[in-house]
């Protein structure tokens, strides 16, 4: 099951709390906390995609970038041996670790 919304490339976290019977959620990737929330599956879904409008109209406003920006680097940590199979592929096949960890992100994320 996936608790996630997704809108103009904006992709939000959905919860459901309890205590308040309410959805509520966030929007992911971006550098700043939007949130929004319903009482129903339509309201939340309905409040989300308010909540993207109004934040691409408040970052043009402001001549912001709404999305988060990557580095291109970081750190996976993975089962000791799991590593130790990984690194060895790697070494069969003639190409880095990071190649590697890269063309299996790639095959994934890409060709998917």
């Amino acid at each position: 099951m996936k608790d996630t919304l997704q809108y103009k490339n904006f992709i939000g976290s959905v919860h459901f709390s309890t205590d308040d019977e309410i959805f509520f959620g966030k929007i992911e990737g971006v550098n700043d906390l939007i949130t929004f929330e319903g009482d129903t599956v339509a309201e939340i879904k309905k409040s989300f995609t308010h909540a993207v409008d109004d934040y691409i109209i408040i970052c043009k406003k402001m001549n912001k970038e709404p999305y988060k920006s990557f580095k291109g680097s970081f750190n996976v940590r993975i089962n000791p041996e799991l590593h130790k199979k990984a690194s060895l592929k790697a070494q069969i096949m003639g190409i880095s670790l990071n190649q590697f960890v890269q063309k299996a992100i790639e095959d994934e994320v890409v060709n998917n």
